[in-house]
Parts: structure tokens; C-alpha cells; sequence
């Protein structure tokens, strides 16, 4: 039997959430991590090590022309998404892009073009899609169990503590981290529009109340009018007290309700739907432990499975560049609502 080739793959950003990928890459069968990137060339050299990667890179330009790399994971700062996808995918590379997809709505629309002009893939990082409860509610509503949907509303009570913006030199700076929506919900905001489709207008109010720090909110209400008519809301804030507290999403139609609740969209809270009994979920995978804090669920390894069925030819992409972008269009009308006081519509 003719062995498989393995997709060889490159990570540009070895700080948190770099590691992890290289992690999955390492353990999957079909993949080989043969190149590491960081600016901080210690953390690169021990992600390296520890899983026998040969090339290590402080600049990854230098990594744009290596003809033996199939697909790059972009893991640095937000604001540095955009242009470094689009700087391999120039170069005929695939490119996994961690969330945010970017911060700025035209840079998305950039790194569309570019992906289509390369006829290459970029693949955007939305591990929550694989969150066992749910997949069970958009298996529920794709069937139109639920009836007409009416409403889907987030509630999102996180900490994040002035030690965690302390550490780092981007987070909590407007133009590089983008706001609390893009670095810590956007995966919530995809899932809702997963589940409900795209977001016609939205109004918005925002504040900071203890993050003096950071250059933007740290608590907000949104009401979300979507296409298909329903309505919705977010109400989110890094300010729980000492801990995460709630990511939970509710939907509610005319022949069923559905609450994913837990601290991370991790939990089947209530479940009646016509017709059908509550479902018995598989093991949910833990959230993204970073020491002092937690992130979303860890399906990293999902998303990696994805890349590479998808390049075997076996399945379609889980998210694609468009879907990424619907993602920062609703952040980004978000925050002109909140700044201009006034219901903003999307294109």
C-alpha cells in the first residue's frame, strides 16, 4: 500500500496559543510540524524542541519561499492576522488564521480576494463550532426542528483581570487587540450566527468600569436584528468577580428551546424540542487553560483534523474566510453603534 504524504505544516506565533497547535499538529498521523516562528526566539527554540521541528525562525518572511511548507498557522496578536495570511498566501501557501480572522472589515475582504486569487485555503479558526451541545442544536435547527426561530441571545461573563493585560504588550491597546468582542467573544458571536444566519442591524452601548488600562469597553449590551427576522441580544463583560462565570447562548422558536449554558458554551442546559428527546452528548473537551485564566473549549485538534481532511479531499472546510468575515462586520458594527449612539445597519 502507498503510503500517504503527511501535510507539512508552519506556525507563526509560539505564546499561548501557538504551543497548543503545534501540540495537535505533532499527534496527528497525517501532519509534520517542520517549522516554528516567534519574534521572542526562546519560545520558538522550545516549542521546537519539544516537538522535534528542525527549522526554527525569528522572522517569518524567511519562511514565505520554503516550498516544503503546506499550510502556516498564523498565532500572533490580532492586528498582525491580516497581513501575514495574506503574505502566504501570496507565496501558495494554505493558511489557518486564528481568531480574530482580523480587526478591520476591509482587511478581511483583502485576505478574501487574496485567498481566491492564490486558489488556496484559509481557514479560520472557530473551535466552539465543536462543542458537543452545539453541534446537537445546529443539527436541531438545520432540521427545522425548532420551528421559526424568533430569538437567540449570549450572555458572556468572563474575567479577565488587570494581570492578564499587564502581561502582555497588545492586549488592551485599541489598534492591536481590537476590543473584548474580538479577543475574548468572537467565537460567541460566530455561534450565533451559525445557528441564526446573518445579522441585519444592531444597537449597541458600551462602557469600561474596571479596566482603566485598557482602551476600550469592558461590558456591553447589544440587540441584534437578523436576516431571517428574529431578534436577539448579547450582554457581555470581562468584570465577573474573580472568575469566568457564564458563556451561555439561548434559542427559542416555535417548536422548541434550547439553552447551551456552562462557562464556555459547554453544557446542554435545557433542551425541549417537539418531538424529540434531550440528546446524550459526547465528552466535551476543557477550556484553553493559560494559567491564571481560561479561554474557549480546546478543539484545536479538531480544527487541525478539519485542515487536513480537507486538503485530503475527505470533507468541507469547517470555517470558511467568509464566515470569518461576518464575524468581524457584526464587531465592528458594534462598536460604531456604541460610539455613535445609533442603530447600524450591515451591507
Amino acid at each position: 500500500m502507498k503510503r500517504r504524504k503527511k501535510i507539512k505544516f508552519a506556525i507563526i506565533g509560539c505564546g499561548h496559543i501557538g504551543p497548543r497547535h503545534a501540540g495537535h499538529i505533532h499527534n496527528n498521523k497525517n501532519a509534520n510540524l517542520i517549522a516554528v516562528c516567534d519574534i521572542k526566539v526562546k519560545r520558538a527554540k522550545k516549542v521546537a524542541k519539544e516537538y522535534n521541528c528542525s527549522i526554527v525562525e525569528r522572522d517569518y518572511k524567511k519562511l514565505l519561499n520554503n516550498k516544503d511548507i503546506d499550510v502556516v498557522n498564523i498565532c500572533v496578536p490580532n492586528y498582525l492576522h491580516a497581513k501575514i495570511s495574506m503574505d502566504f498566501l501570496k507565496n501558495a501557501k494554505h493558511v489557518v488564521c486564528e481568531k480574530p480572522m482580523c480587526i478591520k472589515t476591509e482587511e478581511g475582504l483583502k485576505m478574501i480576494n487574496q485567498e481566491k486569487k492564490a486558489g488556496k485555503y484559509l481557514f479560520i479558526v472557530k473551535q466552539n463550532r465543536y462543542n458537543p451541545p452545539v453541534i446537537e442544536a445546529k443539527k436541531a435547527i438545520d432540521k427545522g426542528l425548532l420551528g421559526r426561530i424568533y430569538t437567540c441571545n449570549a450572555n458572556l461573563y468572563w474575567n479577565r483581570n488587570n494581570k492578564y493585560y499587564s502581561q502582555s504588550d497588545w492586549k488592551g491597546i485599541k489598534n492591536k487587540d481590537g476590543g473584548t468582542l474580538f479577543t475574548q467573544f468572537s467565537h460567541f458571536i460566530d455561534i450565533l450566527l451559525w445557528l441564526n444566519g446573518k445579522v441585519k442591524s444592531v444597537i449597541a452601548k458600551t462602557e469600561n468600569y474596571t479596566h482603566p488600562n485598557i482602551e476600550f469597553e469592558d461590558t456591553g449590551v447589544v440587540i441584534l436584528k437578523f436576516d431571517n427576522g428574529s431578534i436577539g441580544a448579547i450582554n457581555f463583560t470581562t468584570c465577573a468577580y474573580e472568575k469566568n462565570m457564564e458563556g451561555s447562548i439561548c434559542i427559542l422558536g416555535t417548536k422548541g428551546s434550547i439553552r447551551i449554558g456552562g462557562e464556555y458554551i459547554n453544557t446542554l442546559d435545557f433542551w425541549n424540542v417537539s418531538g424529540t428527546k434531550k440528546p446524550i452528548l459526547k465528552k466535551s473537551s476543557p477550556p484553553n487553560n493559560y494559567g491564571f485564566y481560561q479561554g474557549s473549549m480546546s478543539n484545536h485538534d479538531k480544527v487541525i483534523q478539519n485542515v487536513i481532511n480537507v486538503l485530503m479531499g475527505k470533507e468541507n472546510i469547517n470555517t470558511t474566510s467568509e464566515e470569518g468575515l461576518e464575524v468581524v462586520k457584526v464587531v465592528n458594527a458594534i462598536y460604531k453603534s456604541a460610539k455613535e449612539h445609533k442603530e447600524i445597519y450591515l451591507k
